[in-house]
């Protein structure tokens, strides 16, 4: 008998594809403080995927060396969103001035490209290789009372 409760727990990783596995590592671990997974380097080895992760190994990206996606049509996924609560979103935010982060109409990211989604903030941006980002909290209260300031 088929057991009716199945479910999944998580998304454990989306595959990037991009031309340096290691220069697109250190990009995330700038940009998100995503970092390479030692136990699983190994993998890498030759084709294979740098994993990289949060701090607690729950969301990875999978980073493949081949030519990135970009605005080719794709039965792909469109975008890859993290979570974050209402502080790091606003630390984020603030971190904008530091890199050069791009909004999807290719401008330089500021604070003011952030969404108000009525029940949840975000901000999207591109990857340098054409991959579409999002952070975005729910800590929408917190978040509306600074932004609005």
């Amino acid at each position: 008998m088929i057991n009716d409760n199945f479910s999944v727990d998580q998304i454990d990783h989306v595959e990037l594809f991009v031309p340096d596995r290691e220069e697109a590592a250190k990009w995330y671990e700038r940009i998100l403080g995503l970092k390479i997974i030692e136990e699983f380097r190994h993998w890498a080895v030759p084709k294979g995927p740098l994993m990289i992760s949060t701090p607690n190994a729950q969301t990875k990206l999978a980073l493949f060396i081949g030519e990135p996606r970009g605005s080719k049509p794709t039965a792909g996924f469109h975008i890859t969103a993290f979570r974050v609560n209402g502080e790091r979103f606003l630390q984020f935010l603030d971190r904008l001035k530091n890199f050069q982060v791009f909004s999807e109409n290719g401008n330089q990211l500021t604070k003011s490209d952030a969404r108000d989604h009525g029940k949840a903030y975000s901000i999207y941006f591109n990857d340098p290789w054409g991959h579409r980002l999002e952070i975005t909290t729910y800590d929408y209260e917190f978040v509306n009372k600074v932004l609005k300031r």
